[in-house]
């Protein structure tokens, strides 16, 4: 038979702080200020030296996933489509292995939005950037960028 010890402890644990609607991800995307965006001159100036893997590298560190700008979001996603369609085939593979797994989920989400509007022959070039990344990054890579609300 049960005890009875009348103990209210668990009385105590204020759960409204577990409730969704309490919680505020715009607050805490506020206090860190989002980056500006890549260096527009220093991404070209790598790419003609011919370092287009540095120059992924700084275009996918620099996105500005928190910007609320849109104009500044374009920028980056037209800068680095020239980067991604600028790296032959060959070197993709490359490229995707020198990143490390924040770098190819950013990736994969300017492939996707590549897809969004997609210009003349790179729909192509970025299903090849997205087998590499897949292969990469898995499946985890392509649910982290379907339910991550910061977009590029």
């Amino acid at each position: 038979m049960a005890k009875n010890t009348s103990s209210s402890a668990f009385r105590k644990i204020d759960v409204d702080q577990y409730n969704e609607d309490n919680y505020r991800e715009e607050e805490v995307a506020e206090l860190q200020s989002p980056p500006a965006g890549p260096d527009e001159s220093e991404v070209i100036g790598l790419m003609n030296q011919g370092k287009h893997i540095e120059a992924l590298k700084i275009v996918l560190r620099n996105a500005p996933l928190g910007s609320k700008n849109q104009q500044v979001k374009d920028g980056a996603l037209g800068l680095t489509l020239r980067v991604l369609l600028a790296i032959k085939s060959s070197q993709v593979e490359e490229a995707v292995g020198a990143l490390d797994r924040e770098q190819v989920d950013v990736l994969m989400k300017y492939v996707y939005r590549g897809f969004e509007s997609p210009s003349e022959g790179s729909s192509g070039h970025l299903l090849v950037w997205h087998e590499k990344a897949y292969a990469v990054g898995g499946v985890g890579s392509i649910v982290r960028v379907l339910t991550d609300t910061k977009r590029v």
